[in-house]
This record gives C-alpha cells, sequence and structure tokens, in this order.
C-alpha cells in the first residue's frame, strides 16, 4: 500500500479506531486463557502492539493479556490512573505530567528512541521558515498540555529567542489535528511519530525536529496497584524480560518490523519504514543515567510551567522491579 491517496480511508479508520477511550483490543488471550495473572497492557496509536505482534516475543507468555490502544499520553494516563491499565508506555515529560496529576504509578523500564520522531511540522508552502517565524503565530501542540510536543515547542522557542506569550498555542489531541493539518486548518503543528510522519508524507515541512531538545527517552509505567499484587508484579518482569527481546528481534529484522507495523496500522509501508527506524524499539533497565536525564526534564519543565510542579523521579521509579533481562 504506498499510494498515499488510495490509503487515506484505511489509514483515517486506523486514526479513529485509536481515539476510542478505552479502545481494548480483540487480540485473544494467547497460554492458558482466562488464568490469572491477566494483564491490561496500555500502548499508543499501537506502536507497541506492532512491535510485539511482529516480534512474536509475548508467544507461550505464561501470562494472559489484552491490548488498550489510546491516540496519545493523556488519554492513556487517564486510564491508568483509574486502573483500567496495568501498563503504560510514553515518553519523558508525559510520565511526570501524569505523576504530576496523581496517577498511582512507578516507571519500571527504559525505551530508548530517536528524538527525530517528533517536531513542529508547517505546511509545505508555508510563509514560516524558521522558528523565529513563529512570532504572532498560532502553533498547535498533540496531545494536550505536559506532552514531549509542549517541551519541544518550548525548547525551540528558547533556542530561537522568541517568547512564548509571542505565540498563541492551542492543545489538540493528535487524531483531530491530524485531519486538520491535511485539510491545511493548521499551519504550525508541534507532533510526535506516527502522526509526525503521516504529515511529512502528506506535503508538511519540517520546522524544527527533537535532536537537541528531547531525550529521545519513553518509559514503561506500572500501575501502583498491579505492582501490589504478587500475580501481577511477576507477570510484569515477564513482560518486560519479552520486550527487551522484542526490540533485539527489531533491531536485527527492520524490515519484517516495518511490514508487521503496516499491517497493524494500514499506514503506507514507506511511512511504516520510517517510523519503526526511529522507534523506541530497546527495551532496559532504568539506570541512573536515566533518572538523571528525567530529572532534567522535570526540572526544566517546572522552571518553564510547563508542570506545576518539581518531580522527584527517584521517587517514581522502580528500578528494582526488573534490574537485568532474563
Amino acid at each position: 500500500m504506498t499510494d498515499l491517496h488510495h490509503s487515506s480511508v484505511s489509514r483515517r479508520q486506523w486514526l479513529q479506531r485509536a481515539a476510542a477511550l478505552p479502545a481494548l483490543s480483540a487480540l485473544p488471550l494467547l497460554g492458558r486463557a482466562q488464568t490469572p495473572p491477566a494483564l491490561v497492557l496500555g500502548d499508543q496509536a499501537g506502536g507497541l502492539r506492532a512491535l510485539f505482534e511482529a516480534s512474536k516475543a509475548l508467544d507461550g507468555a505464561p501470562f494472559s493479556w489484552r491490548w488498550a490502544n489510546f491516540q496519545g499520553a493523556a488519554p492513556l494516563f487517564e486510564a491508568q490512573r483509574s486502573g483500567a491499565v496495568d501498563t503504560a508506555m510514553a515518553g519523558d515529560l508525559p510520565v511526570l505530567a501524569a505523576a504530576v496529576g496523581k496517577t498511582p504509578l512507578k516507571i519500571v523500564a527504559t525505551r530508548v528512541g530517536k528524538a527525530d520522531s517528533l517536531g513542529i511540522v508547517v505546511q509545505g508552502n508555508s510563509s514560516i521558515r524558521s522558528v523565529a517565524d513563529l512570532r504572532g503565530q498560532t502553533v498547535v501542540v498533540s496531545s494536550a498540555r505536559g506532552s514531549i510536543s509542549q517541551y519541544q515547542l518550548y525548547g525551540a522557542l528558547e533556542e530561537a529567542g522568541v517568547r512564548r506569550d509571542e505565540v498563541s498555542i492551542k492543545f489538540v489531541l493528535p487524531t483531530d489535528a491530524s485531519t486538520a493539518f491535511s485539510s491545511k486548518q493548521i499551519d504550525a503543528w508541534a507532533i510526535f511519530d506516527p502522526y509526525y510522519t503521516i504529515a511529512l508524507q502528506n506535503g508538511g515541512r519540517i520546522l524544527r525536529d527533537g535532536r537537541g531538545i528531547n531525550t529521545a527517552l519513553g518509559f514503561i509505567t506500572a500501575s501502583e496497584e498491579a505492582l501490589a499484587d504478587a500475580g501481577k508484579r511477576k507477570a510484569i518482569v515477564q513482560f518486560l524480560d519479552r520486550l527487551a527481546r522484542a526490540g533485539d528481534w527489531a533491531l536485527a529484522h527492520p524490515e519484517a518490523y516495518a511490514q508487521a507495523y503496516t499491517q497493524l496500522t494500514r499506514l503506507p509501508i514507506e511511512a511504516a519504514r520510517t517510523i519503526t527506524a526511529r522507534a523506541a524499539v530497546t527495551g532496559r533497565p532504568v539506570s541512573e543515567a536515566d533518572i538523571t536525564a528525567l530529572q532534567t526534564v522535570a526540572d526544566r519543565s517546572a522552571r518553564d510551567g510547563i508542570l506545576p510542579v518539581r518531580v522527584d523521579v527517584r521517587a517514581i521509579t522502580d528500578a528494582q522491579l526488573w534490574p537485568r533481562a532474563a
């Protein structure tokens, strides 16, 4: 499916499906179905599920599971806060925002991606040629306050010497913003993959990507309720072991990973190759360097008013749960 025009309907249907709250997939429970412990695995835009389905790293797992898919981190963490999902995956700032929002979570693993998987895009024929040109303009940020896209925008503005009060900022969920950008109702948009790549495939132009601003770190969080359950706690460790295997597989089989991703999302293969090549696939235990990097994000976000208070990263991290991959 290489023609963007012919794939637009199926892509739009996928984006709409991703917007459902909570969109629990009908993936059959494998292994000993219906036997505890059963995990509800939170996902964004089908990315984590695609990795596992491509690698088959969950085949034969000693626990059952189902996927819960969301279009962005904000609704995903709403689900974790309500107890609807046991684990969640997100970038650095959304995890901090969730902690500020009293989501009972612990960071249990790190995912490493590439900083060019997000950025600020403008229409291809836009008169905006640099970040400095955003003065007096409206920029849409997805998905909500406390997103990696907000951090990206603020970092780019600071770098260009543009005060935040010189720019009008609006927060719009990714699927709605994607539709608006495609219909040219939005000129400037701070967004992350897969929506970022879709915008570029549809004629958008990169104004500033995340390199030098964003950490490219993502994190797996587990709810405190799940961690307090001995069976689920053990299953989460087993899940993380398989996450590491899935990442190793994806790095060794990039084309197979891209093909599986396009089958699940119905995105064109060219877009899938780009998205999966820079996705955060590598899963590893939380290191001291990760804690330090995330604390830097937390401190800067509190300074810039992205977060209302400073978050103590170590206090929301359980680095002992999964000290190393099996």
